[in-house]
């Protein structure tokens, strides 16, 4: 146990979090997600797991420690729906929602179809595999920097 740490946090995601460089990706996926076999693909070589929680659970204790880039549109990227890209299903509003919360403003993540979500996610860093059973419980996180003194 450490102070000051999300205890959602385990040794290997915070290992894989404090690793990751400025505009590495972190893939945080749903139950349904073919977690194990597109995380072969990444820098860690296997899914991390985070079972027993939500997307959104999962997003807010990773915001927790993870800066988003600020650099970039795509600092943030969910799962499209399929065939109606434009809707957002209430996981992606959750994950909205724990973004913002976390940036203190609004800042929309984008949208991506299926089969290009997945090829993002195997050339992330590292994938988390999240309990979200709800389809499009997915979204990509573009590691920021933390400035001198913040």
């Amino acid at each position: 146990m450490l102070k000051g740490i999300d205890s959602r946090l385990g040794a290997d995601l915070l290992q894989a979090l404090a690793a990751m460089g400025h505009g590495d990706v972190l893939a945080l996926v749903d139950a349904n997600f073919p977690a194990d076999a597109v995380a072969r693909d990444t820098v860690r070589g296997r899914a991390l797991r985070m079972d027993n929680l939500t997307a959104a659970q999962a997003l807010e204790a990773i915001l927790s420690l993870f800066p988003l880039d600020t650099f970039v549109p795509d600092f943030a990227v969910r799962m499209e729906v399929v065939d109606r890209p434009d809707t957002w299903p209430p996981v992606q509003h959750e994950m909205q929602a724990a973004i913002d919360a976390a940036e203190g403003r609004s800042r929309p993540m984008l949208g991506v179809d299926r089969f290009a979500f997945y090829d993002r996610a195997r050339a992330a860093y590292a994938v988390v595999h999240t309990g979200e059973r709800r389809f499009y419980g997915n979204v990509l996180l573009r590691k920021g920097v933390i400035p001198p003194g913040g």
